[in-house]
């Protein structure tokens, strides 16, 4: 029976001192943590033994310094971002060009979204604008109607009726009503709360089955493509920090309309955020189900979104946001750096496709001139040739390109593996085929410095390329060879910029420091199933 009573937003429940390894954050976010949440703070203090982030907690810098940038009184602000280039009439200053970057891209953005929250239904429901993002105390999810064993549509927007849904709280329809404006199963929760019903004082609800683990319920784009579902996934990890959210020991609730099971074959990145099962909405076929804390989660193809429908504006480049993602993966997937390399071999890792369209057809030539090239300058080059294909597990694949120095491969949403990328290093998107934007804008939210194809008389398409349902012509959909000359001296100007930058220096004094200890290479060794010697 639901509750009455109102319960303050915030979602990080942590438990006792034994628990310390659901919070399982990094090290380096560990102070901004402990200053969105004193009571953990001193918990850490009193449990010295046992808490992992002691250290950080003892030396807790002041709060207005140590935090993420969208909390009150924060002055750590976009203080990532670079913005070298022209705004090209975006802004009008250099000022406001950084902080326009930093509130569309960047933490800025989970400030504008706090700012937004507001009650539509006291005491129960709140959300941001379009009710992109939504939140909740003490509601109820009529199931009995949804009907998904007999639909294979995943989107269904109208598996709720009236009365579905609701809580004990006083509902404001006309606001709720008046933003619908963004209507549509990728881009807000309208079709969802629409029917949104108050239940009185006298009235009661009885359920099935009462969630009381803090829920978040999400959407999911496609699966099946990296670049797609990995939308999925940052506006998760957005999700996380607008809700103090934390904990692994969370509900994940797929809202999926259809009977079709999910698969992925990036689903290992789940356990990142959920050290629980996830949940598809099936399973409450013909239930009423309560929940204590759940959040509706931000969307992948929201308008102004991360980062499917994200304009992003010209000149700038790297994240806080974006950067902490890569942090927070590697970390809680146990994903080592073990770079860069003693020997000042730079560790170049080229993605050979294998698919229909977008191959490099002389491979094999491009990548024997590298090695000679690498012969005869001090073997400079340590070149691993992979196929990311179904074959390789997702984890080894993260564990390669995450011990990258230098990242290229063709057009395609493999390079959505530049997310996971050592920060000194570079994505070399071999041809872009025309779209010219999509990794280049992913490499600027990310920070690492993006390369591309800059000679077309030297790029030799297999044909004109056809699309293959309309029959026109289009770069997307052919085969390519290139100057093996012209991409050698591609590979020179990323290897300068790998060892000119700072990060890469750093890591590497830190890590062959007398007094530092890191893993040697050979335990990497036996995640990487392709090796230099492939072809």
């Amino acid at each position: 029976m639901l509750s009455i009573c109102f319960l303050t937003f915030l979602f990080f429940t942590f438990g006792d001192t034994n628990t310390w390894s659901d919070l399982d954050i990094p090290i380096e976010h560990a102070t901004y943590f402990f200053t969105s949440n004193p009571s953990i703070h001193a918990q850490c203090l009193a449990d010295e033994a046992r808490c992992p982030y002691y250290e950080q907690a003892k030396n807790l810098p002041p709060f207005d310094v140590a935090c993420w940038g969208y909390e009150p009184n924060c002055k750590n602000n976009a203080s990532l971002v670079q913005c070298s280039g022209d705004s090209h009439g975006w802004t009008t200053s250099k000022e406001k060009q950084i902080l326009e970057f930093w509130k569309t891209a960047d933490f800025g953005y989970i400030a504008e979204k706090r700012n937004e929250l507001r009650e539509f239904c006291s005491s129960s429901l709140e959300c941001v604008d379009h009710l992109r993002f939504c939140r909740a105390k003490n509601i109820y999810i009529d199931f009995r109607h949804t009907e998904t064993s007999k639909h294979t549509d995943r989107y269904r927007e109208d598996i709720l009726k009236p009365g579905d849904i609701g809580g004990h709280c006083k509902l404001n329809r006309d606001d709720l009503i008046k933003n619908g404006d963004h209507k549509s199963p990728l881009q807000s929760w309208f079709s969802e709360l629409q029917v949104f019903t108050e239940i009185n004082g006298t009235n009661s609800f009885n359920c099935d089955i009462t969630i009381t683990k803090p829920t978040i319920i999400i959407k999911l784009d496609s699966g099946y493509n990296m670049y797609h579902h990995f939308c999925d996934f940052i506006n998760l990890y957005v999700t996380q920090h607008m809700n103090n959210m934390f904990s692994k020991d969370i509900q994940i609730i797929l809202w999926d309309t259809s009977k079709n099971d999910y698969w992925s074959f990036f689903s290992t990145t789940w356990t990142a955020f959920t050290s629980n099962r996830l949940i598809h909405i099936k399973e409450f076929e013909g239930k009423r189900v309560c929940f204590q804390n759940v959040a509706f989660s931000f969307l992948a193809r929201m308008f102004y979104g991360f980062y499917y429908n994200m304009p992003l504006i010209p000149g700038c480049t790297q994240t806080s946001l974006f950067r902490s993602f890569q942090q927070y993966i590697v970390h809680r997937l146990r994903i080592p750096q073990l770079g860069p390399l003693k020997s000042n071999q730079i560790r170049i890792t080229l993605l050979n496709r294998t698919t229909q369209y977008r191959q490099v057809l002389n491979v094999k030539e491009i990548v024997q001139h590298l090695r000679n090239i690498s012969t005869n300058e001090n073997n400079e080059y340590l070149i691993n040739v992979v196929d990311y294909n179904i074959n390789m597990p997702f984890i080894d694949q993260l564990n390669i390109t995450h011990n990258t120095d230098i990242f290229m491969g063709m057009h395609g949403a493999g390079l959505t593996h530049l997310l996971f990328l050592p920060d000194w290093a570079t994505i070399f998107e071999i041809h872009n085929c025309e779209d010219k934007d999509c990794y280049l804008d992913l490499a600027r939210l990310r920070g690492v410095k993006y390369f591309t194809w800059e000679n077309e008389a030297k790029a030799y398409p297999q044909d004109e390329g056809k699309h293959p349902t309309l029959g026109t012509p289009h770069k997307k959909f052919t085969n390519y060879a290139f100057d093996k000359y012209e991409f050698a001296r591609v590979v020179r100007k990323m290897v300068k910029y790998v060892k000119e930058h700072p990060a890469y220096r750093s890591a590497k004094r830190m890590k062959y420091s007398t007094t530092n200890s890191m893993p040697t290479l050979e335990v990497e060794q036996r995640h990487t199933k392709t090796t230099k010697d492939e072809f």
